[in-house]
């Protein structure tokens, strides 16, 4: 059975791309550590690459990136990290919870090299804990959403009242796919509830979940004539805020249970779980909902008051709030709320039926949410498509494929091309979705579909002119997109030296220069008889020869990136080895240099505490950053796995042999 240096568990609510970004972006950074890694990821599909108990045992450390549960229980023990699944999106951020797992060992060496703030974060946050239990909630529920939703929705094809037998339009089959429709659309709330309560109880605290849900649905029944509790009677539901208090609520019991009998033997454990935590769960969790549904009602439909009180205000108002709450993280826990508000609002818009101002406030809300989620995908495909001269090949790759992920209503593509540049991107990503839900609510657009993008075009009153919203929104955004990256690549333009007008014009490229050439490491930038007192007097070395070598054009500017990557996290691997990496636009071609210290370069930290008596420095073109860098980095962190590729460098005092053995391994 293999045995890894790191293993990791991501999920995210949707579980359909933040779970595998964060996955590639954990393993790139273990590549570039020289470490391998097994990343099991929690999809919407199920778990995918699971982890085995032997893997979990042999382990150095864990990552938990997830926004749901994902049974962190099992690693109990082990030197770990958990956060919420946004901070593992970069190889950046990645490589920095990889750092700082290792850094739970207790090594001294590493642990000083972890900031205090990351290390306040070591124990989860309050807010993330329950962001987290929140979010399972949600993750089981929006397939309910969808699936009842979009069935719903195909039932009005044949007419908006073709269930109803009496309607001149009714049709049977179309009744039938409300009805299915509807009890999916049902079960949203009681399985928001009972999985936020699993989250936090694990199956014990499912049936009083499933409870709370349903009471929060259904409200404390009063019989009409007598005024009086009554089973036969009616109450008033509370909706999806209900169902969030309940799982919590049914959660916390059952933790409350477990403490309250842990006296009890042993032998009595199944009696527990098949009889006395079902029966006192449910009974305290019920009682507690139906003597709350009075002010839960109240606050319920206060703040449907609020949100039609804000539509009051004009499209522009509401408009604005969604496309900006839409596109402020696409895809986490803002973006979620707005969507899970926006369902919320179309389930009480289908169960009040067509024509009614419930239903077309609802579904004309349920149109703006979509249309702002859209958007931002759509603005990085016509940005790399219209500015492609500006992009990486990467960056265009991406663009396109957010055509695809855009129209069918995920938004988290443009999550990349935003972290790159928060702003103005983020900004920018704001105002097309903002137009767009603004126009879609001034075209009065009805979308009685919670999720599908273009797909559910057909139920969706005043298509047309939906689409045409979020073509605008796109357009708007995707011209301010390009004439950012315009702006950013004639700046660049204009740092780079003029003197080397062919070598500036091949680092700006999108493709690299060969970097797998054989004689890619020369044999003059490798430097085998030095003496440093530190890391930085090495990398000062190394920032001066790249000037001197016409690699860069400015020493200060290459020695503040090496900085920057370290604050990031150390480069220093293990048996004496480093891999410091430069990434600037004062470096106009991709480049290595090879320092060797004989005495060890101390100061540098290091996974295993030992000085650094090698140092193979990346020193790569801004506009190169994602190609170049990604693969000689990968590269070079393959080799130092190799045991025969670490003795023949460290133990060689020949810069020729040196260059030769490294350029091999790049090939």
């Amino acid at each position: 059975m293999a045995k890894f240096d790191i293993i990791a568990a991501t999920g995210c609510p949707t579980g359909i791309a933040h779970t595998f970004m964060a996955k590639e972006a954990l393993e790139k950074a273990a590549a570039e550590r020289g470490l391998t890694i097994k990343v099991e990821t929690h999809g919407q599909v199920g778990v995918e690459n699971e982890l085995t108990k032997s893997e979990i045992t042999g382990a150095k450390a864990v990552v938990v990136a997830a926004d749901k549960d994902v049974q962190a229980e099992r690693f109990a023990g082990k030197p770990m990290v958990s956060v919420g699944v946004s901070k593992a999106l970069s190889v950046e951020a990645a490589g920095k919870l990889i750092d700082r797992a290792l850094a739970a060992k207790g090594d001294n060496t590493v642990a000083a090299a972890a900031d205090v703030e990351d290390e306040a974060e070591e124990k989860e946050s309050i807010g993330h804990v329950i962001y987290k239990h929140l979010m399972n909630g949600v993750s089981h529920m929006l397939v309910f959403v969808v699936a009842g939703g979009v069935l719903t929705a195909v039932s009005f094809l044949w007419g908006i009242t073709s269930f109803d037998s009496t309607a001149s339009d009714y049709n049977s089959f179309a009744a039938m796919l409300k009805i299915i429709g509807g009890i999916a659309m049902n079960l949203m709330v009681p399985v928001l509830s009972a999985y936020i309560a699993e989250s936090i109880g694990k199956r014990p605290a499912l049936v009083p979940g499933f409870v709370a849900g349903m009471i929060a649905i259904q409200g404390l029944p009063v019989n009409a004539e007598t005024g009086m509790i009554d089973a036969g009677g009616a109450g008033v539901g509370f909706g999806f805020l209900g169902g969030i208090v309940g799982g919590f609520l049914a959660g916390y019991v059952i933790l409350l249970l477990e403490k309250v009998f842990a006296g009890l033997p042993k032998n009595l454990d199944g009696l527990k779980a098949i009889f006395l935590y079902p029966l006192f769960s449910t009974a305290i969790v019920g009682l507690v909902m139906l003597g709350i549904s009075g002010p839960m009602a109240a606050i319920n439909t206060a703040m449907m008051d609020f949100l039609k009180g804000l539509s009051a205000s004009g499209a522009v108002v509401l408009g604005l709030a969604i496309g900006c709450m839409c596109a402020f993280d696409m895809g986490g826990p803002v973006n979620k709320a707005a969507y899970v508000t926006g369902t919320a609002m179309l389930t009480e818009a289908l169960a009040a039926g067509v024509g009614t101002d419930t239903y077309n406030f609802g579904t004309n809300f349920m149109a703006a949410v979509s249309a702002a989620c859209i958007v931002p995908p759509l603005i990085t495909t016509f940005a790399v498509v219209v500015g492609k001269k500006y992009f990486s090949q990467e960056d265009h790759d991406a663009g396109i494929v957010n055509l695809i992920l855009g129209c069918t209503h995920i938004t988290e593509g443009a999550i990349p091309f935003m972290t790159k540049n928060i702003w103005p991107v983020m900004p920018i990503m704001m105002l097309g979705s903002s137009i767009a839900s603004i126009l879609t609510i001034l075209f009065n657009v009805h979308d009685p579909a919670p999720h599908g993008g273009f797909l559910v075009l057909p139920v969706v009153e005043n298509g047309p002119l939906w689409v045409l919203a979020i073509l605008i929104g796109a357009v708007v955004g995707g011209i301010l997109f390009v004439a950012f990256k315009k702006y950013d690549f004639e700046k660049n333009q204009k740092a780079a030296p003029v003197a080397k007008p062919v070598e500036a014009s091949k680092a700006a490229a999108v493709e690299a220069p060969k970097a797998e050439a054989a004689d890619f490491v020369k044999v003059e930038n490798v430097f085998v008889a030095e003496d440093f007192a530190s890391r930085d007097e090495a990398l000062s070395f190394v920032s001066n020869q790249a000037v001197k070598a016409g690699i860069a054009s400015d020493a200060d500017a290459v020695m503040n990136a090496f900085l920057a990557r370290e604050a990031e996290g150390t480069t220093g691997m293990m048996e004496g080895f480093a891999i410091p990496h430069a990434k600037s636009d004062a470096i106009t071609e991709a480049a290595v240099i090879v320092v060797k210290d004989e005495s060890g370069v101390t100061g540098w930290d290091t996974m295993d505490g030992a000085p650094v008596n090698v140092a193979i420095a990346l020193l790569i073109p801004g506009a190169q950053a994602g190609t170049t860098h990604l693969k000689i980095l990968s590269k070079v962190a393959e080799a130092l796995m190799d045991e025969d590729f670490r003795a023949t460098v460290k133990g060689s005092a020949d810069a020729a042999e040196i260059a030769k053995t490294i350029n091999a391994r790049l090939v």
